[in-house]
């Protein structure tokens, strides 16, 4: 199967922009010939380049409002560009690239398929309504999300969910905890929190620092670690959260880390893991790299998240924007290692089980084959 694979910028923005090239390249693992179109320069080209058999930069995947003449001569250039490239199905990772995705599918008489990844917009724009109408086939990172695209309008039997899954072997637990703490310049007596992901307002980074708050008022002497930069918002964002830091009188035991390349020394130090979402999170793929890990991790009851703890681990989930009701689990949960040294194990153990990327790239494949059979 020859694929083309539409990711505007290959980066390490966020979980969707490393998922795409988890599958991308486990599909070619399996003998599939990717093709990348691409329109910013990201960290995760250097990746791409090697297993992709093209590399192709385009203007954009999308027209501009305020240059509709220039955009509309720019997508057919660029579609006239790529024309020449064998393959048997375009694959989207989100649905604003559908109107250039569109087009070259319908120039090679192909299907397209989309990957659902994040729930959908308040208003659907005219350079995106007429293309995405025409996607033969999406696939949802959660049955939430399918959920919520059903209920904007589009056809339940177009959606197959396909959660989203990691690398076991590259998310693994800590095999001397004293020794990275150290390395790390973490005083072994403090218990570690950790956040990674984008500084956004959704992100509900307030719960989180006022939840820290409260746990630091209950008397433990605890660290909060926050990684990752602004995506939508600005830095004058992420100075406002240090501000209220600083209200609160906890700025001394919160560090800002920024963009991390590899979170995985910082999950394994960690003694747990918080995804304080506020709105419908899609997914929340920083859940179960931090359980692959070892580490246990608490998150919004929002989403696509209540799939991903289930069981006994329901009991992680906290309301959205409720500061009380997440330091409280954090209190309950944070000196795990000394009472249930073994809830490592079945952190991991749940990852493997349900959300091991195999999976994935399973999912992915049934449904670009479905599709063009």
């Amino acid at each position: 199967m020859d694929i083309i694979v539409l990711e505007k910028n290959p980066s390490r923005i966020g979980g969707k922009e490393l998922s795409v090239l988890d599958v991308c390249r486990g599909l070619s693992q399996r003998g599939h010939v990717i093709h990348l179109i691409y329109v910013e320069e990201g960290d995760l080209l250097e990746q791409y380049q090697e297993f992709c058999q093209s590399i192709v930069k385009a203007q954009s995947f999308t027209i501009e409002r305020n240059k509709t003449i220039t955009g509309i001569l720019n997508l057919l250039y660029d579609i006239f560009k790529n024309y020449h490239i064998r393959a048997d199905v375009i694959y989207i990772n989100q649905y604003q690239d559908c109107l250039f995705a569109y087009g070259l599918a319908l120039a090679k008489n192909i299907p397209l398929v989309c990957h659902l990844r994040n729930p959908p917009p308040f208003y659907l724009y005219l350079r995106w309504s007429l293309a995405i109408k025409r996607v033969n086939k999406f696939i949802a990172v959660s049955h939430q999300t399918k959920s919520d695209w059903v209920n904007y309008g589009f056809s339940e039997e177009k959606i197959e969910v396909v959660h989203n899954g990691i690398e076991p072997e590259v998310f693994t637990p800590c095999v001397d905890l004293p020794w990275l703490r150290q390395k790390m310049g973490i005083n072994e007596k403090n218990r570690v929190i950790f956040y990674a992901g984008r500084l956004d307002k959704t992100k509900g980074l307030e719960t989180l620092i006022k939840g820290f708050s409260l746990v630091i008022n209950s008397g433990i002497d605890a660290k909060l670690l926050i990684a990752g930069k602004p995506f939508i918002q600005n830095y004058d964002y992420q100075e406002s959260l240090k501000k209220f830091a600083v209200e609160l009188e906890v700025d001394s035991s919160i560090e800002f880390l920024g963009h991390l390349d590899n979170p995985v020394p910082l999950y394994q130090v960690s003694d747990v893991t918080v995804l304080p979402s506020l709105d419908s999170e899609p997914f929340g793929r920083t859940i179960i790299e931090s359980m692959a890990c070892g580490i246990p991790a608490l998150a919004s009851r929002t989403g696509g998240i209540p799939e991903i703890l289930t069981g006994v681990f329901q009991a992680w989930l906290f309301e959205p924007g409720n500061a009380q009701d997440l330091s409280e689990k954090l209190i309950k949960i944070i000196d795990w290692r000394d009472r249930d040294a073994e809830l490592a194990q079945r952190c991991r153990e749940h990852v493997i089980g349900k959300f091991a990327l195999e999976k994935v790239i399973d999912g992915v494949e049934k449904a670009l084959m479905k599709i063009i059979k």
